[in-house]
C-alpha cells in the first residue's frame, strides 16, 4: 500500500482526497498534511474520515522536512499554490519521493530547470495530472489525428472560452497576482497548450502573444460606467446585487476552506473582480509553430456567456472540427459532481472530397466527461495499456508550461520567442 503526503489542501486537493480516502482506499492512504493553514488541514482531515480514512498528522508548511521524516510517505502529491510547486517537487525528490504535481507543474523556466535538474539527480519520477487528456472527447481528437483522418495537420485554431463564472473566478483568489500564477496563459492554458501537443504528437517551437486585462479591473469597470465597488464581498453591502460576487457563507466547503481560515492567514478568497491590484490578463492571443510544422492560432477570452471550446484542426486531407460547451463551476464551491461536465460535444470530419459526418463519442459519469476517474485510475489504480500515451512524463508537464512562459515573455518584449531561448535542459 502507497503513503501519500498532500502538500497543500485547498479547493484543488478535493479530487485527491475524494479518491485514496474512498475508491483506491486498498491501494494507498494518506500520512500526512502540509499547508501554511491549519483550519483547511482540520477540514481535510474531516473530509476524509467521513469517508473512514484515520485522521493523519498536520505540518505547517515550513516544517516539510520534518513531515518527510516522521512519515516517511512514498510519494508527495503537490496542489499548493502555483510559485511553490518546484519547491516541493525538488524537497520531496530530494527525499527519494516521486511526485505527483497539479497543473501547472510551475511558472517560469527558472523553476522549471530546477525540477528538471532534481529529476536527473535523483532519479525520480513525476507525474502531472492533465485530466483533459483522459476526456473522452479529446482522446477521440487524438485518435482521429493518429488515424490520419484529414492527412497531415497544417494548422490549428483553438478558441476556448471561460464564462462570467468560472472565467471570473481567476479575478477573485491569488491567481490574479501573476507572480503567483504565471496568469492564465501558464495556469489555465497549460491544459490547452498540453492538449495540442498530445494531439498533434509534436512540440511547440515558437511563440508569439498579444494579451491585456480589458475586462476585469477597477479601471476597465469605471469606463464601462461602475460607480460602486467594494474590496471583498463578505461583509459587504454593495456585493448583495453584484453577479460577480462570491458568496462564501453559502457554500459549506468554501466557508470551510477559505471564510472560516483566514484568521490564520489573512487569505482572502472573495476579492471583488472590479479591484485593484490584477496584474494577469483577461483577452489573450497565441500563435504557435511546432517542429512538425504545423501553426497554431490560440484565444483565450475569461468573462464569456458560455464556457466550452471550439478548436478546428485543417489538414492535407480535409477538416476536423470540434464545439464543447462545458458546465461551469467555482473551484472549492461544493459542484465538484459538475466540475466539466459535457452539456454538448460536436466532433465533425470534413474529408476533402467526400460528404461530412459527425463523430459519436462515448461519455462516462463524472468530471470532464469521465476523464477524471480514467486520470485517477491511472494514477492510484492498475494502469491499462494506453496506446493513446495519455499519461503526462515531466517532459509533456514542461512543455506545456514552456508555452505559457513563452507567451508570457513576447507580451513583454512584443516579439515571438524560440523555445530553445528559454534555456531549459530537458
Amino acid at each position: 500500500m502507497k503513503k501519500y503526503a498532500l502538500v497543500g489542501t485547498g479547493g484543488r486537493a478535493g479530487l485527491y482526497l475524494q479518491a485514496i480516502a474512498g475508491e483506491y482506499r486498498n491501494r494507498g492512504k494518506f500520512v500526512a498534511f502540509c499547508d501554511t493553514n491549519r483550519t483547511r488541514m482540520e477540514y481535510a482531515n474531516r473530509l476524509i474520515g467521513a469517508e473512514g480514512h484515520n485522521s493523519v498528522p498536520m505540518y505547517a508548511a515550513t516544517e516539510f522536512d520534518r513531515m518527510m521524516t516522521e512519515t516517511l510517505p512514498d510519494i508527495v502529491i503537490v496542489t499548493s499554490i502555483d510559485r511553490t510547486h518546484h519547491h516541493y517537487i525538488v524537497r520531496a525528490m530530494e527525499w527519494g519521493c516521486d511526485v505527483i504535481s497539479e497543473k501547472p507543474m510551475t511558472i517560469d523556466e527558472e523553476k522549471c530547470q530546477a525540477i528538471i535538474d532534481a529529476i536527473g539527480r535523483t532519479g525520480k519520477n513525476l507525474r502531472v495530472a492533465f485530466n483533459y487528456r483522459y476526456a473522452p472527447h479529446h482522446s477521440k481528437i487524438r485518435e482521429l489525428l493518429a488515424a490520419r483522418v484529414i492527412g497531415d495537420v497544417f494548422s490549428v485554431h483553438f478558441e476556448w472560452l471561460l464564462n462570467t463564472e468560472h472565467g471570473a473566478d481567476y479575478f477573485r483568489r491569488w491567481h490574479r497576482d501573476k507572480r503567483n500564477s504565471g496568469g492564465l496563459l501558464v495556469h489555465k492554458s497549460t491544459h490547452h497548450f498540453d492538449l495540442v501537443n498530445f494531439w498533434l504528437n509534436s512540440e511547440p517551437e515558437t511563440v508569439y502573444a498579444q494579451g491585456d486585462l480589458r475586462f476585469y479591473g477597477k479601471a476597465n469597470a469605471e469606463s464601462r460606467g461602475v460607480t460602486q465597488f467594494y474590496s471583498r464581498a463578505s461583509g459587504s453591502r454593495a456585493a448583495a446585487g453584484d453577479p460577480f460576487a462570491l458568496h462564501m457563507d453559502q457554500s459549506e466547503p468554501l466557508r470551510e476552506l477559505y471564510l472560516n481560515a483566514e484568521h490564520e492567514d489573512g487569505y482572502y478568497r472573495d476579492k471583488s473582480v472590479f479591484d485593484d491590484g490584477i496584474s494577469i490578463e483577461d483577452v489573450m492571443g497565441v500563435m504557435v509553430r511546432y517542429k512538425n510544422k504545423a501553426i497554431m492560432t490560440y484565444s483565450l477570452n475569461a468573462y464569456l456567456p458560455w464556457e466550452g471550446v471550439n478548436v478546428v484542426f485543417n489538414g492535407s486531407q480535409g477538416r476536423l472540427e470540434m464545439k464543447l460547451v462545458e458546465t461551469s463551476y467555482v473551484n472549492g464551491g461544493g459542484k465538484k459532481e459538475l466540475e466539466g461536465v459535457i452539456e454538448s460535444c460536436s466532433i465533425r470530419v470534413f474529408p476533402m472530397f467526400a460528404a461530412p459526418y459527425g463523430v459519436p463519442v462515448d461519455f462516462l459519469a463524472g468530471g470532464h466527461g469521465g476523464g477524471d476517474r480514467v486520470m485517477l485510475a491511472d494514477l492510484f489504480g492498475t494502469p491499462a495499456p494506453d496506446p493513446l500515451k495519455r499519461a503526462a512524463t515531466y517532459r509533456d508537464g514542461a512543455m506545456s508550461i514552456l508555452t505559457g512562459i513563452a507567451a508570457n515573455r513576447s507580451l513583454r518584449t512584443e516579439l515571438p520567442v524560440h523555445i530553445r531561448d528559454l534555456a531549459v535542459k530537458l
